[in-house]
């Protein structure tokens, strides 16, 4: 009787744990810019709605204003570089903001190129003259003077004294 052996088989290194790729969370609702614009449109006060209201009506929305400040101040110093906002007060992110007045768009007509045509030149053209200029006899020529150049003066050390001033004299009565 022969028994076949078989050797066990090799013996695997363990793999190594595969990284997890993060998956972003899909949208559920309007973006940071759309609830802060919309913040800002239903504000009556007119000189803007300040960022701290801003960030009192976004925590009021549901927003997670005490984790996203920064990105609440960056969507708002965006919106004011995009012409979105207007800043009425402050500097930066701090102050009140408008709402831009939007001009309806109009398309800009753009008119063509007007094109030259050359054309031989007409007889009546060329038959003036370039006329001679007359001078009036009260125009007077004007010699110009060369100027000499200016020489330099050794700069020497003097001694500036100032002027004492007189002391009032007492009046006398």
């Amino acid at each position: 009787c022969s028994a076949i052996i078989t050797a066990p088989a090799p013996v695997a290194a363990p793999a190594k744990a595969a990284k997890k790729k993060r998956v972003a969370k899909a949208k559920t609702g309007p973006g940071l810019r759309e609830l802060i614009v919309s913040a800002v449109g239903a504000s009556k006060d007119r000189g803007g709605m300040s960022l701290a209201a801003l960030k009192k009506n976004l925590k009021a929305g549901g927003y997670d204003v005490d984790k996203n400040t920064a990105r609440i101040r960056i969507a708002v110093k965006g919106l004011v570089e995009k012409g979105t906002l207007v800043r009425t007060k402050g500097v930066g992110a701090s102050g009140s903001f408008k709402l831009a007045k939007t001009k309806p768009k109009t398309p800009v007509k753009k008119s063509p190129k007007k094109v030259k045509k050359l054309t031989a030149r007409s007889p009546k053209k060329a038959a003036k003259a370039p006329k001679k200029a007359v001078k009036s006899p009260k125009a007077k020529t004007v010699k110009k003077v060369a100027k000499k150049p200016a020489v330099k003066k050794p700069v020497t050390k003097a001694k500036t004294t100032k002027p004492k001033a007189k002391k009032a004299a007492p009046k006398k009565k």
